[in-house]
């Protein structure tokens, strides 16, 4: 059985209704696998949607939330990202705080990341990224 987090970008996808994500999604879930939303990436789409005033997809992602469980930041997952950024710091690289954050999570937690951002993750060691969009 794998466990996988869903990055923010993933979720919208899903809350816009992407079959390809979609369909990805049930695939894993009837392989059995599990699903949790890293804390920083329930953030990021909580506020875009009340930001813009989409109630739809406001009840449809609180919906997701009871299906998914969002995950709390533990100790060892700050330190972990506190790390992280003086690692990537020392090699003259910066990352988003977000990036950090959720990589950290997944790193502490064995998540497998899902995102459309692969890009942004490419340069931490040891975190398994997959891109559902490709």
């Amino acid at each position: 059985m794998k466990t996988f987090a869903l990055d923010a970008d993933i979720i919208s996808y899903m809350l816009r209704g992407d079959t390809q994500v979609l369909l990805r999604l049930h695939a894993e879930q009837d392989m059995g696998n599990e699903f949790g939303i890293p804390p920083m990436a329930y953030y990021e789409v909580k506020r875009g949607l009340l930001a813009v005033g989409s109630i739809i997809r406001l009840r449809l992602y609180e919906e997701i939330c009871r299906d998914f469980s969002v995950g709390v930041m533990s100790t060892a997952a700050w330190d972990e990202a506190a790390r992280l950024y003086a690692r990537q710091r020392r090699r003259g690289r910066s990352l988003e705080d977000a990036d950090l954050l959720i990589a950290a999570f997944c790193l502490v937690g064995g998540y497998i990341l899902v995102t459309n951002n692969t890009k942004h993750f490419e340069m931490i060691d040891g975190l398994v990224c997959l891109n559902w969009k490709q």
